[in-house]
């Protein structure tokens, strides 16, 4: 990387993932397979979780999720239901929600951790509430232990959107496996890359088979022959080939994003020790600057990116920060959506907003963040500091 440039990603792909790719070439089939179920065996191990099903990308994740939860026998949700969700995500956490019918409570966000203002949370539960969706943004753990206390005793499902936060702790536990299912992706952009790709991981047999139906069709085919979908299969394989039991999707990876995330997971490790590495010399340069709010880390974060707030208080307008970044080759973004609940999309939710939504409407107007990479980007994070404590 050029030290006067800043990308927002970058590959992490190198002669290991070439070699994968020619594997899956040199045995002649490339829809889901071998490659795919090594994968699942390797993440769902990585993640300390019984089982993993990878899709083809992680909003696809998010929807095998809630649809799998209006088919399990554990409390399955019904259309109208409360779930409550941070107001500041990615839209694909909240279309699954919508598609299935339930009614989103949007609550505030903390402006420190990036993540559910637990206060808040505690407020909005209801006696119509039936899920709550935990997104763990920008690399960072929510707090578990006080969301938990929170759920205790109360007829609540969780969930986590872990699609931002792979590799990321809370108490030595990996997030996405606080819920009853996680969400991850392995977009090009995330902590690993499988061109397109998203996994769901459970511990929970019963949704481990629905998610396996959902993903293909909601066919048998994929079930092991006595599962919890629908019983024992047929003998008969040719009569077994096209039985439909629940109303699925295509939502299959390929054998090559298996492939791939085989050996991608293999440098994971090394991947989040280098990032973190570049997120303590970020915190350092910018944790006492008077202008900025920068994100405060819960648990060992995996630091998906770096995100700046202007303060409330600061002279400084984001319109000018951006240009000045961009027009110095620094890629930076809006922090995940904003308030997702200014979208015009809205309308066709059934959805109300729980208190005033102040620190997502200040990630909304005052924030952005900047990429975090698999190597080391000391001297793009002083060219990033240089530049904005130059206005």
């Amino acid at each position: 990387m050029n030290k006067k440039s800043y990308s927002l990603a970058s590959s992490t792909w190198d002669d290991d993932e070439v070699r994968a790719i020619n594997a899956v070439i040199e045995s002649g089939y490339y829809s889901m397979g071998n490659f795919v179920q090594k994968f699942e065996q390797q993440f769902a191990q990585f993640n300390d979780s019984r089982y993993c099903v990878m899709v083809n990308s992680g909003s696809s994740a998010n929807l095998l999720m809630i649809a799998s939860l209006f088919y399990t026998k554990l409390g399955k949700l019904a259309k109208g239901d409360e779930v409550i969700v941070p107001a500041v995500s990615w839209p694909t956490t909240y279309y699954p929600l919508v598609q299935y019918g339930l009614k989103l409570k949007f609550i505030d966000i903390d402006k420190f951790t990036l993540n559910y203002d637990l206060d808040a949370l505690s407020d909005a539960i209801s006696e119509k509430t039936r899920l709550i969706v935990v997104v763990n943004l920008l690399g960072n753990s929510n707090e578990f232990d006080r969301i938990n206390q929170i759920i205790e005793g109360k007829n609540i499902l969780l969930v986590e959107d872990n699609c931002e936060s792979l590799g990321a702790t809370y108490n030595n536990k990996k997030t996405g496996t606080f819920g009853i299912m996680g969400s991850f992706s392995s977009f090009f952009s995330h902590h690993i890359s499988t061109m397109e790709g998203g996994m769901i991981c459970t511990n929970n047999e019963e949704l481990y088979h629905i998610l396996l139906s959902l993903r293909a069709h909601g066919w048998t085919r994929n079930l092991p022959t006595y599962n919890h979908v629908c019983g024992y299969k047929y003998v008969d394989p040719f009569i077994e080939s096209f039985r439909f039991v629940l109303p699925g999707y295509n939502v299959r990876p390929i054998e090559f994003e298996g492939a791939i995330g085989s050996e991608q997971l293999k440098k994971l490790p090394k991947f989040i020790r280098t990032r973190r590495d570049n997120a303590k010399y970020f915190v350092e340069k910018f944790e006492n600057n008077s202008e900025f709010i920068i994100q405060k880390e819960l648990g060992q974060s995996s630091w998906f990116g770096f995100s700046l707030v202007i303060r409330k208080d600061s002279d400084l307008k984001r319109s000018l920060i951006t240009d000045l970044l961009i027009r110095n080759n620094i890629e930076c973004r809006p922090i995940v959506a904003g308030n997702f609940a200014k979208n015009e999309v809205l309308k066709y939710f059934d959805y109300e907003i729980f208190g005033e939504l102040i620190n997502a409407n200040l990630i909304d107007s005052n924030g952005l963040f900047v990429g975090n990479h698999h190597y080391d980007i000391k001297h793009q994070i002083d060219y990033l500091y240089d530049l904005v404590t130059s206005l």
